[in-house]
């Protein structure tokens, strides 16, 4: 007999008993997922009930038997409890924070445009590191009293749930997300009518969404949802998936995020009477579409497309995830030049907004529209997210700025940080509250003879516990879904070792990040796992992308591999990888381990989660490892980058991971003392959690991106936008006379002298003669570029000086080349070599590269 199935289904929200009020507040705020106290009052509530319901505070109180409800509700104590966090949520919501010791001139509110967010595991809408940073983000910003609202779509099946076939092969299912069971709202006008974003779509056509609000601490998050019945049930599921669909529908995916997310915004702050946002973020290219809206705007306001342009700029800052150019998102010219019509912008001249998208010397009418070069073109403000991805960046999208040299391309560098609260686990939290009398175990004295080494390695045995029984917990229940129902075989009951060192390996699984890297010799890594002394073992997951074929393969070779019978029960592959699981995998590991092609990692934050839970890393020196690692901190693979082929790369850095892991590792792991402490493994990673963690955090990241993008570019939006846009037309004007003029713009003519016999102390004098076009002397700079001459004819670690007219305007003869001098002091020997160039200035330009315009003497 066929199980009778629903013809629609609906979440039915719990009826607390009015004494117990605090617990829907509570419920209702995102805050609860890196607040441990409140976890712990809806916990008490039914422990057993609290786990199966994945610590999800909403769909919890609708399972509570509400008798138990009842009981509480006349228990004081607990009713007492309750009230108090609710008051502590309160106190939390309203009161200065860090942010707002900053003054005047700090924003008075950002829009953090993200196409995912990953909040919690009660919230699926993320697939990876992107989303979990936008959720750190937002979560750190709520800590430190940011004004910030972020923007996201609402995804129905969110990304997707994985589970592997018998062969091993992924296997993808889209459970429906109801939004009335989750911890949010419908934004609302003040008669109730929800608020509604409309796009005009091509041949008359709309596509309308709803705003889905929800409450992360201090920081609201605006998310979009088509599944409305104003839409076509095709349009009605444009925001089905999370990088579903192919080109057209991930099109209209970006264009509902960028252009109706900013919409969005705008409703929002004018029904909370809120500021418009003085800066606009954008978590990776996916949003760059906002420019576009925010250009529209400020036409319909008399401004032109350039003007609008420059406003838009000043005050949008652009973060690039992205090493590779494969991972850009691109669309087919003429399908993005049939959406981006006059209708769904007024007054943007269709070809002004695809000119946008044109990559650098391409051909304007059929190239691919990039929407990474988009943002860069829309953004004054840019940034990588780790010292090495920034350097990558400068040099992956210099061909924007052509001429100039990468260490001139604006592209700066912010390193991720982790959110410690939501990542580090309750023991470690207890630990550091009962010995070192803090909650906050991010800035704990863990070095302090407060705590015994002893009393360290109980609570991360118990730590690695509990990852070895969800281990056996979720093998248990694939096995019996792939077998009917069955009950496992007695095997999966002893699958790990609490007691073993455990190394973890968790990540989307691009072939970039070699998840197999590991099996390159299996014989070899065999007898790593199988040693009778010192045995390791390992915990994987992670995710193919549904249409990554060769990701799944990975996987699967993988998996079989780990099928054997004597290995089974020391390498295991955890599927369905989320923030569920791995907020009980990081603290369970002793090791992590990271081996990606380098510099392929733009940040890698996996292991910063590790380090945050007492783990130690075992990484290519790539991402944020590149600029952190320390023999305390862990272990270095190194790269070897002067390999003839990828395949004899591969098998080098297999080769000394293995080595790594049997003579470094696993031995510095099993030499204990008389009570079974690893003392010099417990040193270090109380070390690593002492002074690496720290700087870790998001909380210093959000601070950098406040402090070095956010700042200056509400300071800069300010300036372009004063006195009715002054700047914004002075600096449109000032671009399209340089950019006329610059074809004509040359150093004809350089002379030296004064080094005939150069020594450290001489002055080199120069003379350099410059055909300015017309430009007056004003509108740019003549410089000297100088530093140590390489042999291919670069100058390394280049410094400027700016040459001065030999003559001043007003007697200058402007008919021909002008003269301008200066000097240059050699204040280091060896090779020395240097150039003069002309560059474009302006006040209100933030780098001499901006319009991409140089002049260099040949």
């Amino acid at each position: 007999m066929k199980p009778v199935k629903p013809i629609r289904k609906f979440t039915v929200r719990a009826v607390v008993p009015g004494a117990l009020s605090a617990l829907e507040e509570l419920a209702g705020n995102l805050r609860w997922s890196w607040h441990e106290p409140t976890k712990r009052l809806f916990e008490h509530i039914d422990p057993e009930l609290w786990r199966s319901s994945r610590r999800d505070p909403v769909a919890f109180l609708g399972e509570v038997d509400p008798a138990r409800l009842e009981a509480l509700a006349a228990d004081g104590a607990y009713v007492e409890w309750a009230e108090r966090e609710r008051a502590g949520l309160r106190e939390y919501l309203a009161e200065p924070r860090w942010f707002q010791s900053l003054g005047a001139d700090a924003p008075r509110l950002v829009a953090y445009f993200s196409p995912e967010f990953g909040i919690t595991a009660a919230l699926p809408q993320y697939s990876g590191g992107l989303g979990i940073l936008a959720g750190d983000h937002l979560k750190a910003a709520s800590d430190l009293g940011v004004p910030l609202v972020g923007v996201g779509l609402f995804y129905k099946a969110g990304y997707f749930s994985q589970s592997i076939s018998p062969d091993g092969w992924q296997q993808e299912r889209y459970p429906v997300l109801d939004p009335d069971g989750l911890p949010l709202s419908v934004l609302r006008r003040p008669d109730g009518a929800p608020v509604q974003i409309t796009l005009a779509l091509p041949d008359d056509g709309s596509l309308h969404a709803r705003v889905w609000k929800a409450d992360v601490g201090r920081i609201p998050l605006l998310m979009l949802d088509t599944d409305i019945p104003a839409n076509t049930d095709e349009l009605r599921s444009v925001t089905d998936r999370l990088y579903g669909g192919g080109g057209e529908h991930r099109l209209l995916q970006e264009l509902l995020l960028g252009i109706g997310g900013a919409r969005a915004v705008r409703a929002f702050t004018e029904l909370a009477n809120l500021p418009a946002p003085d800066v606009f973020h954008m978590n990776e290219g996916h949003a760059g579409f906002l420019g576009l809206e925010r250009i529209a705007t400020h036409i319909a306001e008399g401004l032109s497309f350039a003007q609008a342009l420059q406003v838009v700029r000043a005050g949008t800052v652009f973060t690039t995830h992205t090493p590779v150019a494969a991972g850009i998102d691109r669309f087919d010219h003429g399908l993005v030049e049939r959406y981006l019509t006059s209708s769904l912008l007024p007054g943007v001249e269709p070809a002004d907004a695809m000119a946008l998208g044109v990559e650098p010397a391409a051909d304007p009418a059929t190239s691919a529209f990039n929407m990474a070069v988009m943002g860069l073109r829309l953004a004054q403000h840019a940034n990588g997210v780790s010292k090495l991805h920034g350097e990558v960046s400068r040099r992956m999208f210099g061909d924007l700025w052509p001429g100039f040299d990468a260490d001139d391309v604006p592209i700066t560098s912010i390193t991720n940080g982790v959110h410690a609260p939501t990542w580090t686990d309750p023991a470690l939290l207890g630990l550091a509250e009962a010995t070192l009398g803090t909650g906050d175990s991010e800035h704990a004295d863990w070095q302090s003879g407060a705590l015994s080494d002893g009393e360290f390695w109980t609570v991360k045995r118990r730590m690695r516990l509990q990852l070895v029984e969800e281990a056996r917990r979720r093998l248990s229940a694939a096995w019996s879904e792939q077998h009917g129902g069955t009950q496992p075989p007695q095997w999966v009951a002893r699958v790990l070792d609490p007691d073993t060192l455990t190394v973890g390996f968790a990540r989307r699984v691009p072939t970039y990040k070699r998840l197999t890297l590991m099996l390159q010799d299996p014989d070899r890594l065999k007898t790593i796992l199988t040693n009778p002394d010192r045995p390791v073992q390992f915990v994987i997951a992670g995710k193919a992308h549904p249409a990554d074929d060769e990701g799944k393969r990975l996987i699967q070779q993988l998996v079989q591999f780990a099928q054997q019978p004597e290995l089974r029960e020391r390498i295991v592959f955890l599927p369905d990888y989320d923030m569920g699981m791995a907020e009980l995998l990081y603290p369970g590991c002793d090791v992590w381990l990271n081996n990606p092609l380098r510099p392929l990692e733009a940040c890698g934050t996996s292991g910063m989660k590790a380090a945050m839970n007492g783990a130690l890393n075992l990484s290519i020196l790539d991402g944020w490892w590149a600029e952190y690692a320390g023999d305390d901190y862990g272990w270095i693979i190194p790269s070897a980058d002067a390999a003839g082929d990828a395949g004899e790369r591969d098998a080098l850095e297999a080769a000394a991971l293995y080595d790594l892991l049997e003579h470094r590792v696993a031995t510095r792991y099993y030499e204990r003392d008389g009570d079974g402490v690893p003392v010099e493994w417990v040193r270090r990673v109380r070390r690593t959690l002492a002074t690496l963690v720290p700087e870790l955090g998001a909380d210093r990241m959000v601070r950098q991106y406040v402090e070095r993008l956010y700042r200056p570019a509400a300071e800069q939006a300010g300036r372009v936008e004063a006195d009715g846009d002054r700047g914004a037309r002075e600096l449109a004007a000032f671009g399209g006379r340089v950019r006329k003029a610059w074809p004509g713009v040359h150093v004809t003519h350089v002379e030296s002298g004064g080094v005939e016999s150069p020594h450290v102390g001489d002055e080199l004098r120069l003379r350099a003669y410059v055909e300015l076009d017309g430009l007056a002397p004003d509108d740019v700079t003549v410089e000297v570029v100088y530093g140590r001459s390489r042999v291919d004819e670069s100058i390394e670690g280049a410094r400027r000086v700016a040459l001065q007219p030999a003559v001043p305007d007003a007697a200058a003869d402007t008919s021909g080349p002008r003269l301008y001098t200066g000097t240059v002091v050699l204040d280091r020997a060896g090779a020395f070599g240097y150039t003069v160039r002309v560059v474009p200035r302006h006040p209100l330009m933030l780098s001499a590269a901006e319009f991409g315009l140089v002049a260099v003497a040949g």
